[in-house]
């Protein structure tokens, strides 16, 4: 199985196709195993790789994960770039690994060459990071089947990891990135639907980060819940695959 190493931890990743360097990151409490559409979509032009974030999917547990979790997301991201020794990257996530690409973006903006930032905001007020808290620990068969399919059969250690990690987060400010988003100097697309049910303010956080990032623009689809990337896939890849042509 493909790993590589930071901060001594074993980080798992999967890999499929050939050309320019194309990293695909999952939202919170999902995994590199639930992102096998992507990769055959995306890797029919592009090595397309995606990471297990420490402590979920294939990646070595960590017992506490603490407040700068997306921050380290982003750094061994940025590491994986390194090991598989490509110069640069193209990097779309969905909902939480939105917010790792984007980080990445802050953190290196030579090494990032475009994003695309699917159904994320970046403010999460304490009372909707609650209401994820709640949801999670009354969900459904069909969630937990999610779950034990992302990260195995130890997945509540992950979920509730996670969930604790949201709230502390929410309590905090819930703010991702302050006026971070002005660093970024690569193009950046932001993607999202109109049904969106998991994300407050939608319309006008996805306005406020286009205008922030230099080089943001957006595309609000009509319909689509929460990922767009996966309740509106056809509609997502057309988009994405316009925008990466582009930079990619």
């Amino acid at each position: 199985m493909p790993r590589f190493q930071r901060d001594g931890f074993h980080i798992f990743y999967r890999e499929q196709g050939e050309g320019p360097l194309l990293l695909i990151l999952p939202g919170n409490t999902a995994s590199s195993a639930c992102h096998q559409g992507e990769l055959e979509h995306f890797g029919r032009r592009y090595r397309a790789v995606s990471l297990d974030y420490r402590g979920t999917g294939r990646s070595d547990r960590v017992a506490f994960w603490p407040e700068d979790w997306w921050d380290q997301a982003a750094g061994d991201a940025l590491e994986l770039v390194r090991h598989l020794g490509e110069p640069g990257v193209l990097a779309v996530g969905s909902s939480g690994g939105a917010v790792v690409a984007l980080k990445m973006a802050i953190r290196d903006s030579g090494a990032v060459r475009a994003v695309v930032a699917d159904s994320c905001v970046g403010r999460f007020p304490p009372e909707w990071t609650e209401a994820i808290a709640e949801s999670r620990e009354k969900a459904d068969p069909d969630q937990v089947a999610f779950w034990r399919y992302a990260h195995g059969e130890d997945w509540q250690g992950p979920v509730a990891s996670d969930t604790d990690l949201m709230r502390r987060f929410g309590k905090e400010g819930g703010d991702w990135f302050g006026s971070d988003l002005r660093r970024i100097r690569c193009p950046v697309l932001f993607t999202a639907g109109t049904g969106d049910s998991a994300l407050p303010d939608l319309g006008r956080e996805l306005v406020r980060m286009v205008h922030e990032v230099p080089e943001g623009r957006g595309a609000l689809i009509h319909g689509g819940d929460h990922p767009l990337m996966w309740t509106r896939p056809e509609t997502f890849r057309e988009v994405a695959d316009g925008f990466l042509a582009e930079h990619g």
